[in-house]
């Protein structure tokens, strides 16, 4: 787990820097082969490039690619079900957590239930999962980190990191609207930096 998160953090750290790496290594490339068009490049808007460059991609957007029933968005526990009934249902659906409500309040966020609270919470204390309550071993609301629809994946990438965390609900209005885990957001940032590079490319081409 520590190995996987420092690599996650390297990862975080590569993608943060990638964007400029791509940008520099065509704007040589432009200046060598043709300086009219690196003119051309360099004086465009920097609030165009900005706005269709690497971190235009929102919470929001991974949560459309995912769909509302894909890779546990919509996947949920309440605070009085046992542990034994959260874990079942997060190897049925393979995600590695769920988010936890209050009985009756499917949008009302009380927790989040991870596979690491299972073991340390109760493989390693040696207590019981069909006699334990989700409510008892949950990290709890006021101690989560989350994010909105409007947030970056980069800086939602950033938090997880940051915390050590493999998963973060998304909040809009004071309700729960979905989940990400650091898998979609990495997922999303590599889709993005594709799409820059086709960007980039189609502009040297004189498509912009």
């Amino acid at each position: 787990m520590v190995k996987w998160l420092v690599d996650m953090q390297g990862t975080v750290k590569s993608f943060m820097l990638h964007g400029n790496t791509i940008r520099n290594a065509v704007l040589r490339h432009v200046r060598v082969a043709n300086p009219v068009l690196s003119m051309r490049f360099e004086s465009a808007s920097p609030a165009k490039i900005e706005e269709q460059g690497f971190e235009s991609t929102t919470i929001a957007d991974v949560l459309k690619s995912k769909g509302k029933s894909a890779d546990g968005s919509w996947l949920w526990c309440t605070t009085e079900d046992t542990v034994y009934d959260a874990v079942k249902s997060m190897t049925q659906h393979n995600v590695g957590a769920l988010v936890v409500v209050k009985p009756g309040e499917q949008k009302s966020l009380a927790g989040i239930i991870t596979e690491r609270d299972y073991l340390r919470k109760i493989i390693v204390q040696g207590r019981s999962s069909k006699s334990t309550k989700v409510g008892d071993i949950m990290t709890e609301e006021n101690k989560l980190i989350t994010v909105t629809p409007g947030t970056r994946v980069l800086k939602a990438m950033q938090l997880m990191t940051d915390n050590r965390i493999r998963h973060i609900p998304v909040i809009e209005d004071k309700e729960m609207i979905g989940m990400v885990s650091i898998g979609d957001v990495v997922r999303a940032v590599v889709v993005e930096h594709r799409h820059e590079v086709d960007r980039l490319n189609a502009y040297i081409q004189g498509g912009y």
